[in-house]
């Protein structure tokens, strides 16, 4: 019989827990060992035992006045732990593993009020947050983790503004009713107008002061989420606070097919510029998005945009040009970057934006956007306003073969003269982003920087570069990516590069690599993701090949 134990170094309040529930169930069963140690530490107690006092026991054994002494103490020795529970608390809302997060809460309590530097939202704002628009069904249950987030809020975890904000961006309908459910959605006139309440939006708009930007808001919500009756209703009082909106609107569109243009295109910025201007700004951003070669005006918001129409949209609205939209300037030179679009690039600055004068140049991730998207023909264009950094993975990038191998010695090492001067860093890149790399990749490292090389390299098919850089340390199964952990073979399925993928499987690199969303390999990507059933075809008996 045992009279006395010692707490393991890394105890579990699980086992703890189950040790009590064990010790009262052998009593019920009159198991003798049972009820002599419940007889040794509780000499006067009643049995059968209730769970509080076989919990009581229990302490008593490992040598501690109580169940609160003994929880006590394993939260202290677990302390160090939290950071790791955490991790496998986030890997598990990434699979959706409802009972293995449940396990985790139960031996670690804590992690409810848990946040770090990445994890502003805590866990809830992990299992609640979107990797992309969320509107159709099929999306959210890609995207968020509604079985994780409704265990979470069950279990206690604090909800805090940010978490529903979120909901309100990503259009998640299936989480918005969940917090509904649950009491946890602002009263406010957003989420009214998100769930569809005329009722709750009426009464909002007659009891409250609510300003123009408070409406505007509304408005993009109603519109965000396809209400389109209270998309009008929120159009007619903001046009009430702004008498000259309706007069451009009536003049132009008309208010039933301006409500359409944002229920179907979701302008942004409006809250910050007004309706009418950020109706404007997103006809100038949609001429990126296609290449029809029609023409079109701002009273066809429904037809397809070209390079004449965004000219024409830049030269009429000259306000777009000025000081205060530097940064939709700079927005609009990273969608075309991203694209390739060195048409609207010379374009736009052909046209003296303000962006051009501003010193320093503000910061951007065009020059990013045009390596990692295999669009380095724009670097011209985007020269005019930063130039490019002198680092190995821009080098690279560039192709240029003489650079890259100046950033070696003479034995072939990596001679980068100290990684914090290499991609990310840079005095133009966004500090945001700089932050969000960190996160993602981890700490900046020697072997991250050859990585981002190769890719970049391989990419924007640079073979000879790539061959040198996998000589001298680059790891050719790199997991870099340019959202989530995959592979270069993955991302060269979006570019359809057949000769940098066989580059890559000449030289041996792995094919049974699976990306960190969707747990699929890259002919997994070309089938269900860019429908390329040649291709994925192609790379089926590739991995054959290479596996003879």
């Amino acid at each position: 019989m045992t009279t006395s134990k010692s707490l393991p170094p890394r105890p579990s309040l699980e086992s703890l827990r189950k040790q009590a529930k064990k010790l009262a169930r052998d009593i019920d069963a009159r198991d003798i060992d049972a009820i002599a140690r419940a007889r040794l530490q509780l000499p006067n107690i009643e049995l059968p035992l209730t769970q509080r006092n076989a919990q009581l026991v229990i302490a008593r054994e490992y040598g501690f006045a109580g169940w609160h002494d003994l929880t006590a103490e394993v939260r202290k020795r677990l302390g160090n732990d939290l950071e790791r529970a955490a991790a496998h608390a986030q890997a598990a809302i990434h699979k959706n593993d409802v009972e293995r997060l449940k396990q985790l809460l139960t031996e670690y309590p804590a992690l409810l009020s848990w946040h770090d530097v990445g994890a502003e939202r805590g866990l809830l704002g992990l299992a609640t947050g979107s990797y992309g628009d969320s509107f159709n069904s099929l999306s959210e249950q890609h995207f968020t983790r509604a079985d994780c987030a409704e265990l979470l809020i069950n279990a206690g975890a604090v909800v805090i503004p940010s978490v529903c904000d979120e909901i309100l961006r990503s259009r998640a309908r299936g989480l918005l009713q969940l917090f509904q459910r649950k009491g946890l959605l602002p009263r406010t006139l957003n989420f009214f107008a998100a769930l569809g309440d005329t009722d709750a939006v009426r009464t909002a708009l007659d009891e409250n002061e609510n300003d123009r930007p408070a409406v505007t808001e509304a408005f993009t919500i109603a519109c965000n989420f396809e209400h389109e009756s209270i998309a009008s209703l929120l159009l007619d009082e903001a046009i009430a606070h702004e008498p000259e909106l309706g007069a451009l609107i009536d003049a132009n569109v008309g208010r039933l097919a301006f409500v359409q243009y944002f229920i179907d295109k979701r302008p942004r910025h409006a809250t910050g510029v007004g309706l009418w201007k950020a109706f404007v700004m997103e006809q100038v951003s949609r001429a990126l998005y296609s290449w029809s070669g029609s023409e079109t005006s701002l009273k066809d918001p429904r037809g397809d945009s070209d390079l004449p129409t965004f000219v024409s949209l830049l030269r009429r609205e000259q306000w777009l040009l000025g000081e205060a939209f530097v940064e939709f300037q700079t927005q609009i030179i990273e969608r075309a970057a991203l694209q390739g679009r060195a048409e609207f690039l010379t374009a736009l600055l052909d046209l003296n934006p303000a962006m051009l004068q501003r010193q320093p140049p503000p910061r951007s991730q065009a020059i990013e956007f045009a390596f990692t998207y295999a669009n380095a023909h724009v670097i011209p264009d985007l020269k005019r306003i930063w130039p490019v950094p002198d680092d190995l993975p821009h080098a690279a990038g560039m192709g240029d073969l003489s650079r890259v191998k100046e950033w070696f010695d003479d034995a072939g090492a990596p001679a980068l003269g100290g990684i914090e001067h290499h991609y990310p860093s840079s005095p133009y890149m966004p500090e945001g982003r700089v932050a969000e790399y960190s996160r993602q990749w981890g700490p900046p490292s020697r072997q991250r920087v050859l990585d981002v090389a190769l890719a970049w390299s391989v990419i924007n098919s640079h073979l000879d570069v790539a061959d040198f850089l996998l000589q001298h340390g680059a790891d050719i199964n790199t997991t870099w990516s340019s959202h989530e952990p995959a592979s270069i073979l993955h991302e060269l399925v979006w570019h359809r590069n057949y000769e940098a993928m066989q580059f890559l499987i000449d030289r041996g690199i792995d094919m049974t690599i699976k990306d960190h969303r969707w747990n699929s390999t890259a002919q997994g990507w070309a089938r269900y993701a860019a429908n390329d059933e040649k291709m994925a075809q192609w790379l089926e008996e590739a991995e054959r090949r290479q596996e003879r």
